[in-house]
């Protein structure tokens, strides 16, 4: 029920799993890598199939081979890197509509699990049996699909390591305050964002020098508590515009207790969203703490597009929690 191995070491792809049975696709080291003995137990005991990863890439290719081979349910257990790619595999498989999708929170954040009411490993499996189901947006980025967020500038390689204390004292600018010790030898990004809005066909644009876009698909990410709604068909959009250093804690206070604009930061809201960079400039962007680079990106909103096991604690409506 682990890694399933030929003899002379070669992986191969456990049986098929097309009796409903869950299929879970785990990565051993991320975290604190102490879980994944637990969890082949407990799928041991229930008759899962577990595939470990091993090398970078193991995560999409597992779960676009489960996906092509017809399997029902397939649980990703790791952190939010895990499940955005177990996601990308089931959607690059066309899988998405034919499977239910499972989280075993294995990382060190695990803000997907909390955002979808997961607290651990034994809570995971208890919900692989009963829990409820919902159907969630996904995030599309240049045809690459997240499921929280996606980001660019400072935060891009400080989102990881934000803690959630952090991010319940001050929101989304968390992550700036997160980057402090970089800030100042940071480059702004000099951006052009076009948001549309398909309800409304109306579209927003907005040229300046940012700290960061943060765009939000998941509860647990966008606007000032860090609240998203992640079924109602629209991206959070966040930019923090460059600024003294001594003035982000201050805007971080105003955003998390106010929740409106304020001088330095501009919010949005959309399902489309297009970034522009500097011309002959690269982009470094963040999809759930995976690293791309690119010129220009496009993103959209994929609605209602994963069928998702969730907890007691999820609230679809974060203005209700």
């Amino acid at each position: 029920m682990t890694t399933h191995e030929t003899t002379d070491g070669d992986r191969e792809a456990p049986p098929s799993t097309d009796d409903g049975e869950w299929r879970i696709i785990l990565n051993p080291v991320s975290g604190s890598g102490d879980h994944a003995e637990r969890v082949e137990s407990l799928a041991a005991e229930r008759g899962y199939a577990v595939e470990r990863t091993e090398e970078p890439g193991d995560a999409v290719e597992f779960a676009e081979r489960a996906g092509r081979k017809g399997a029902e349910r397939v649980a990703a257990c790791g952190g939010d890197g895990t499940i955005h790619n177990v996601v990308e595999g089931l959607g690059r498989a066309d899988a998405l509509d034919d499977v239910t999708f499972g989280v075993v929170p294995g990382g060190t954040g695990n803000d997907f699990a909390t955002n979808v009411g997961i607290r651990d490993v034994e809570h995971a499996f208890e919900l692989l049996e009963s829990g409820d189901r919902r159907r969630i947006d996904l995030g599309v980025a240049d045809g690459e699909l997240f499921t929280n967020s996606c980001i660019a500038g400072l935060t891009a390689q400080t989102s990881s390591e934000t803690s959630s204390d952090m991010k319940e004292r001050f929101g989304t600018l968390a992550y700036v305050a997160a980057g402090f010790k970089t800030v100042r030898e940071f480059e702004p990004l000099h951006v052009e964002l076009e948001v549309e809005r398909d309800v409304s066909a109306q579209s927003t644009t907005w040229t300046g020098e940012a700290l960061c876009i943060l765009v939000g698909n998941a509860r647990g990410f966008a606007r000032g508590g860090g609240q998203a709604n992640v079924e109602d068909g629209l991206f959070e959009v966040t930019v923090v515009n460059d600024m003294p250093t001594s003035k982000m804690l201050t805007e971080a206070a105003v955003q998390q207790f106010i929740g409106s604009d304020t001088e330095n930061v501009t919010q949005l809201t959309g399902d489309e969203l297009h970034v522009t960079g500097r011309e002959g400039e690269d982009i470094e962007f963040s999809l759930d703490g995976e690293i791309r680079e690119h010129r220009d990106l496009s993103m959209h909103v994929r609605s209602q597009a994963l069928d998702v096991v969730v907890g007691e604690a999820y609230e679809p409506r974060p203005s209700d929690a």
